[in-house]
């Protein structure tokens, strides 16, 4: 179901939900639909919350199925489907934290409570997930009848053909994962349970999780005599030695257990209505310089890769007076045709903000590119009020969408502009929203630039990609190759929040040119990412690696300051008795890896990939998920002994049968599509559209029958009428023609 279906889909399911009738019990008001919908009300459509749908295409089935009403007869159909969101019983999250991430266990209850009872609809899950959510896994279960997730590996022929559609589930947005389940019964009962994880954010010396858990209040029973109960259980381990304390948290919590570097709470009540808030819990440890450990595991006998495992991470602290490095940056922005309207809008608006930040001292250049270059100045400005004043006039005038994409050019302009001093951190803001065919050729010519020049004077390329069709691995192996900070938003409506965070990352530096001296005596060394990123005062360092070998008590890490000068850490080194790090790891090593493979063109990394994604749950480009039905199913079963008859006694018993039903929407990104760059179609998240040749090629490609049913609509009718005699001609020979050639293809 596309993002426009959806929202229709939910605005058609509200006024439904008004014919339901709940007899003299008004304690839950019809959900109110929205009168004129902008972007803002159609973002309140989607969901905030775990959230389960009927997803009705006939209208005539809606209604109590435990106390039936007159209904007015309705005629038609609702296309696309109407999608009711279905009263919820109780809800309970789980919520581990280990270092940066966090593993979330929602379990829910929702009834049917808008279907006739002898009728059935299918019933859409929406599961929203955290920051850089990733989901692991889901189950759902109804009356006789239960459906579980599994990833499963991607086969040649399926990478060629369309194994899937949107509304049998996957990626409704990046953060949202959905799955539609057929056949269940008006009143029924729908358990789900779903599992994801998502990032811990670090900000300030403080840790932020924040959950999705902000019910509308729809979603609320009928009858206030019913208990709804909530819950959350927290458990955070930090792996740290050191105490820490929590700051604040939006819902009252129980504390049940502390131990350094460890916190547990509950919070559960009995509620009237559901919670219209996030779950946002904060911490912090109780120290004033940065800090970090190394944790050491190793793999389970089953485990595909048989070398141990370690996570480094480092955290600046909450000390805000430490200095950032000074800056010299390049901002390159593309302004093909693709990025117009409000895409471009806030891209404006945000390299402008940054502008704003930039120190007075700091010098700045501005490139904007489509299929050619423009260039706000040939050399770098110094950040002047004035000069800031014209680059932001500039950047109005010249922020124009149209044309191309040149990625090439670009960058190579850019390269050029940095002075040859190095009293500053030299810095390229790269921003696009297209794939071009030249990918691997441009990460090759800069890596070989960077070699021959070395990393300390080569500037960090900081990249920032805009929907699905832009290649993510392309800009994340530029990122590497740099040592510069990769972040995307896969979803327009969030473009301006994140390119903002990345901003700010990409340029609060404290600690650059980080070295990590005790890893040389360690065999079969792997490091992901393969170059060490700067540490971040908004960003935690987080290095981890496979190896061999016996691994030193202590590591020490030597780094440059801000103010130039040298920084050292020793960093201890535990062993991670209760923190499943093969889990917390696993995306940063398929991430790495993928990136690899993409680049080398590695058939056996991507295998390698595939195989660490069905070990950990964890999503890949090379597995997909596929749902499983499982089912009670008659067997005849033969018993008793022969009496002089043919034949014996029979009896019938039910056994449980698991099987294959449907293949998930792609969940992983994609390489990018060079052909929706091209065609500039607007960037967004999911498959490139079809275009008219594409349209037209499908109908062909079908029998005659299968031709008028598409085309023969209201709106084809209508059009149709008001053509003149000769116009007709010429369309009926074409659809003959047409008609015809889909009849051969059939009848081969």
């Amino acid at each position: 179901m596309h993002h426009d279906d959806f929202i229709t889909g939910v605005e058609d399911g509200l006024r439904l939900a008004k014919r339901i009738y709940f007899g003299n019990d008004r304690s839950v008001a019809a959900p109110r639909p929205v009168p004129h919908m902008d972007k803002t009300a159609s973002k309140a459509m989607y969901p905030t919350s775990p959230m389960v749908y009927a997803v009705v295409s006939n209208p005539g089935i809606v209604d109590n199925p435990d106390m039936p009403s007159y209904q007015p007869h309705v005629h038609g159909r609702c296309n696309p489907p109407a999608l009711i969101p279905l009263q919820m019983n109780g809800i309970s999250f789980e919520v581990d934290c280990y270092l940066d991430k966090a593993f979330v266990t929602m379990s829910g209850s929702w009834r049917v409570h808008c279907v006739t009872g002898n009728a059935s609809c299918s019933c859409r899950v929406a599961i929203p997930m955290g920051e850089e959510g990733s989901i692991l896994g889901a189950e759902v279960e109804v009356p006789r009848k239960s459906y579980s997730t599994q990833l499963a590996l991607i086969s040649e022929n399926e990478e060629t053909e369309d194994v899937s559609i949107a509304e049998d589930g996957g990626l409704l947005k990046p953060h949202i994962f959905t799955l539609t389940v057929p056949q269940v019964d008006g009143g029924s009962n729908v358990s789900v349970k779903a599992r994801w994880s998502q990032k811990i954010m670090y900000k300030d010396g403080e840790f932020i999780l924040s959950v999705p858990y902000s019910f509308p209040e729809y979603v609320t029973p009928a009858g206030k005599k019913l208990p709804k109960k909530e819950k959350i259980e927290l458990n955070i381990n930090s792996g740290l030695s050191t105490e820490i304390m929590c700051t604040t948290s939006s819902h009252p919590l129980k504390e049940r257990k502390r131990e350094p570097g460890k916190l547990s709470f509950l919070y559960e009540t009995n509620v009237l209505t559901w919670s219209s808030s996030d779950f946002v819990f904060k911490y912090h440890a109780s120290t004033t310089t940065p800090f970090g450990h190394v944790l050491l595991q190793t793999p389970t006998t089953a485990s595909i890769d048989q070398r141990d495992m370690f996570s480094l991470y480092l955290f600046a602290g909450p000390d805000k007076s430490t200095k950032v490095c000074r800056k010299e940056v390049v901002f390159v922005v593309d302004i093909s045709e693709s990025m117009k309207g409000n895409i471009m809008e806030v891209t404006k608006n945000t390299v402008g903000a940054a502008l704003l930040k930039l120190d007075q001292d700091e010098s700045f250049g501005i490139i904007a590119f489509n299929d050619q270059i423009h260039l706000f100045s040939s050399t770098l400005e110094l950040a002047t009020r004035e000069s800031i004043c014209n680059a932001i006039e500039w950047i109005g005038m010249n922020f124009v969408a149209s044309g191309g994409t040149n990625i090439s050019s670009a960058l190579e302009q850019a390269l050029v502009m940095f002075s040859e001093t190095r009293t500053s951190t030299p810095m390229v803001y790269f921003i696009t929203d297209g794939a071009v065919e030249d990918e691997r050729k441009i990460c090759y010519t800069i890596q070989n630039q960077f070699q021959n020049k070395g990393q300390e004077v080569c500037p960090r390329i900081n990249t920032f990609g805009i929907g699905s069709f832009c290649n993510h691995y392309f800009l994340r192996m530029l990122a590497i190759i740099s040592n510069g900070q990769y972040h995307a938003s896969y979803d327009t409506d969030s473009i301006e929040g994140a390119m903002q965070t990345w901003f700010t990352k990409a340029s609060s530096i404290m600690l650059k040119k980080i070295v990590i001296d005790g890893l040389d005596g360690l065999n079969d060394l792997e490091i992901y990412p393969s170059t060490i990123p700067d540490l971040c005062s908004e960003r935690a360092l987080i290095v981890c690696g496979r190896y061999k070998g016996d691994f030193p008590n202590t590591l020490k890490l030597r780094a440059i300051r801000a103010d130039m000068t040298n920084f050292t850490i020793d960093i201890d080194v535990q062993q991670a008795n209760d923190i499943p790090l093969i889990k917390i790891i696993a995306k940063q090593q398929i991430d790495s890896y993928t990136t690899q493979a993409w680049f080398s063109q590695d058939k056996e990394l991507e295998d390698k990939v595939a195989k660490i994604s069905l070990e950990t749950g964890t999503v890949s480009e090379y597995t997909h998920m596929v749902l499983l039905k499982t089912a009670p199913q008659a067997i005849a079963s033969k018993s008793g002994k022969k009496k002089g008859k043919k034949g014996s006694n029979s009896q019938k018993t039910e056994s449980l049968i698991t099987e294959q039903i449907k293949v998930l929407d792609n969940l992983g990104l994609g390489f990018g599509n060079v052909i929706a760059t091209i065609e500039n179609i607007l960037p967004g998240f999911g498959p490139r559209p079809p275009t008219q040749a594409e349209k037209l090629a499908r109908v062909t490609g079908n029998c005659c029958l299968d031709m008028f049913g598409r085309c023969c609509c209201m709106s084809c009718l209508q059009a149709c009428s008001k053509i003149n005699n000769q116009c007709s001609v010429v369309l009926t020979q074409v659809c003959g023609f047409v008609t015809c050639f889909g009849c051969c293809q059939c009848w081969e």
